[in-house]
């Protein structure tokens, strides 16, 4: 009896562990666009540049900031038939638990996004000067 009271609980931390895992890789599967800035060899004259190729349809930026990053970010993107621009803001989130208080982070600004037929896509991003603040920009599927 005990062993089945072991192995009932460890079955099922395993099957919650694995619907997890898969659960992020679907997620993931929906970026069209990543860069972790935190090397400014990554800029040339203050401002990184890439292309790449997006279909049509709905898109969302994601950030991962903390307190060092960019106090605002601009970012365009230019295509055949597209171009967006937007200077989003660092916010910090101040949160109080009783015990501690902590700050969590994320730009303010249009997030999402519409490309109108699949085409390439450059996209410009300006820290404003802040090219040591590390941050990581996704653009994924909305």
């Amino acid at each position: 009896m005990n062993k089945k009271i072991l192995v009932i609980p460890t079955v099922l931390i395993i099957i919650v562990l694995v619907l997890s895992f898969n659960q992020v890789d679907k997620k993931n599967n929906n970026i069209v666009f990543h860069i972790t800035l935190a090397d400014p060899d990554l800029y040339k004259n203050g401002i990184y540049s890439n292309t790449f190729t997006v279909n049509k349809g709905n898109y969302l930026f994601k950030f991962v900031p903390n307190g060092d990053s960019p106090q605002s970010l601009t970012i365009l993107l230019k295509g055949e038939n597209y171009n967006f621009s937007e200077n989003f803001k660092l916010k910090g989130t101040l949160h109080q638990t009783g015990i501690s208080e902590y700050y969590t982070w994320d730009y303010d600004g249009q997030k999402t996004i519409s490309i109108p037929i699949q085409q390439m896509i450059t996209i410009e991003i300006n820290p404003n000067g802040n090219e040591l603040g590390p941050v990581s920009v996704d653009i994924v599927e909305n």
